[in-house]
């Protein structure tokens, strides 16, 4: 018959509603003062734990409603932010051990029928949470270098293990230079090289009676370091945004050499900006000589070929040998305490596997004599030179501690000589992970929780404003027909946040226009249909017939305009970032639910009014 759906096809539609209804509900409970607790290393006693933490709170007088068990965390919920705040203050520190770390969240405060469906509500975004918002540029000068310096070590131990002769390798203005004898000996080891380091690039020269290979890094080879730092940032980044116990955080790649940190909830930017930025690491060496070795290296400039002079932190001088037993790299986790003896903070440390066996051998080796801890930190300080701000970078090696060998050292140890919170610093970002390549901080704003609120509800405005006088538009000038597509654009609102919902989707303030945008364009399908319709009629067409015609003959034009929307949405994802991004896939997801609303939602309505009666006229 003619305007009639078959079952199946209401079926579709109900269906689709009830799921869309279901995934947006989320949305609507709004969230709860929470505080998560999650723990450096290792596995959580999920019961344990619940345990101390509802008799710590008790105890303390702090109320809550729920004690809830995650994948590898608790999460605490609160009736208040008063009691949020007491709470964190009760369960950080000590009191729970230093193995745990404490951070405040906002949890959704979805019911439980819901969350176990896996309906949960979508992220807001910086812009509508508040928090904080750094690029970062990557220092790539460095990354390249800490290759060339590599490959300085890797091609020295190359040669000697060929048994080649060569008089010295350095490097040197952005290329390895390596120094022979002879063009012989310099042409025999130029055929080994280039055979096994094919990322190089080789040229060849003499200067006196000495004979160069001049290697540097291929195009290709330094875009994949370039790459691999950026990657390896990433991650670094990452891990240590875990530690410091945010939620949500956004932290992907801008560009070839930056990168884009977004903190939702966090306030403090001081203590992010150091943590986030820090390059902080550890250096275990042998001492070299005595005290009296020390001070005449120091008077002279005449430091022995094997060592290298350090400054402790008081200023005085000392030797080390230039061989690195350990480095902060294979350093698999660290946490900040107290020596049991003395009471100072430490950083206990735990080696991996290669890391311990080196240890282990040279400790054995050298039992009596003096280990030294050298910490390293790359700072960028901020001067006004001729009357320009500029950014200089420095490198501080500092001898921490030194220590006589009393034993063979493992894969477990402690460091002394930092403060507390130097030590609280360093362990976390031993556990995180070095920087690849140091990072810089060139743009940071700060959006307040006030801001972000406004923000909210200045968006939740313009969509209902704009809703409503769609809405009437519609209702005036389309009647009955107006109606029902008032009723599926509604319908195509909450498929869209249903969507955002069910991907956890984060919603932003561009995501926002996008759906404000969509909800005009929502309509745009409705209106071709619709005139469509009237056209048919005033042509003499029956009133079956042209509903008929209005839906199949507009559909070729609805699907063309939207498709081609679609693309351009698509390439906006592809292309942009950030906010351009969260645009684009609200505009995305919007269109493909009008296409489906508009089209076969409103006409399976049609169908209901005034499919297969006899209808003399329309009210359209």
């Amino acid at each position: 018959m003619v305007n009639q759906y078959p079952l199946w096809k209401y079926v579709i539609i109900v269906a689709v509603l009830a799921v869309g209804t279901l995934y947006s509900l989320p949305n609507l409970y709004g969230e709860d003062p929470a505080v998560q607790i999650s723990v450096r290393s290792g596995a959580m006693d999920i019961t344990d734990t619940t345990k101390r933490v509802g008799d710590l709170l008790r105890l303390g007088g702090v109320e809550t409603f729920d004690i809830e068990p995650q994948a590898e965390r608790l999460l605490i919920r609160f009736s208040s932010s008063e009691d949020q705040l007491a709470g964190r203050d009760l369960l950080e520190g000590d009191a729970l051990g230093t193995n745990f770390l404490t951070a405040l969240n906002l949890a959704p405060a979805t019911p439980k029928w819901l969350r176990s469906l896996n309906a949960a509500p979508m992220y807001l975004g910086l812009d509508l949470r508040g928090g904080v918002h750094f690029l970062m540029q990557v220092d790539m000068e460095t990354a390249i270098g800490q290759a060339e310096e590599r490959y300085v070590s890797e091609i020295r131990t190359y040669l000697r293990e060929q048994k080649i002769r060569y008089l010295g390798i350095r490097r040197d203005a952005g290329r390895v230079e390596t120094r022979f004898k002879s063009a012989e000996e310099r042409d025999k080891a130029l055929e080994e090289l280039q055979d096994t380091y094919r990322d190089l690039v080789y040229e060849t020269g003499e200067s006196g009676q000495h004979a160069f290979i001049y290697a540097r890094l291929s195009e290709e080879a330094a875009r994949l370091e370039r790459d691999a730092a950026l990657e390896q940032n990433i991650i670094t980044l990452r891990n240590r945004v875990n530690e410091l116990g945010v939620a949500e955080p956004i932290i992907q790649r801008q560009g070839a050499e930056r990168i884009v940190v977004q903190l939702p909830g966090v306030q403090d930017t001081t203590r992010a900006k150091e943590i986030l930025g820090a390059t902080a690491t550890l250096e275990y060496r042998l001492v070299h000589g005595s005290a009296a070795d020390w001070d005449a290296a120091s008077a002279s400039g005449n430091v022995p070929v094997n060592a290298r002079l350090y400054r402790e932190r008081d200023g005085s001088p000392v030797l080390l040998e230039r061989r690195v037993i350990v480095t902060g790299d294979q350093i698999k986790d660290a946490s900040a305490g107290f020596d049991q003896q003395t009471g100072q903070p430490a950083v206990f440390v735990t080696l991996d596997g290669k890391g311990a066996n080196r240890m282990q051998a040279v400790s054995s080796e050298n039992i009596g004599k003096l280990m030294a801890v050298v910490f390293i930190e790359n700072r960028v300080d901020t001067q006004i030179v001729d009357g320009e701000l500029t950014r200089k970078r420095t490198r501080v090696e500092e001898v921490i501690n030194m220590a006589t060998i009393r034993d063979v050292l493992s894969n477990r140890f402690q460091t002394t000589g930092l403060n507390g919170n130097e030590a609280r610093d360093l362990a976390l970002l031993l556990r995180a992970g070095a920087l690849r390549a140091p990072v810089e901080i060139i743009e940071e704003r700060t959006v307040g929780p006030s801001l972000g609120q406004d923000n909210i509800e200045q968006g939740r405005n313009s969509v209902i404003i704009g809703f409503l006088l769609v809405l009437v538009f519609m209702a005036v000038y389309y009647k009955v027909f107006g109606l029902v597509a008032n009723l599926a654009l509604f319908v195509n609102l909450v498929l869209i946040v249903a969507v955002l919902s069910l991907f956890q989707a984060t919603l932003t303030l561009p995501g926002i226009a996008g759906i404000v945008l969509t909800v005009g364009m929502a309509v745009d399908a409705n209106v071709l249909i619709f005139e469509r319709i009237r056209e048919e009629l005033r042509n003499g067409v029956s009133v079956q017939a042209s509903i008929n015609a209005g839906y199949d003959k507009a559909l070729t034009t609805i699907a063309d305009a939207n498709i081609t929307t679609f693309i351009a949405a698509l390439v906006l994802f592809s292309f942009g970032t950030g906010p351009i991004k969260g645009f684009a896939v609200t505009l995305m997801i919007g269109i493909a639910s009008s296409m489906f609303t508009a089209i076969m939602g409103t006409r399976g309505v049609i169908n209901l009014i005034y499919g297969g009666r006899r209808v003399s006229r329309l009210a359209i």
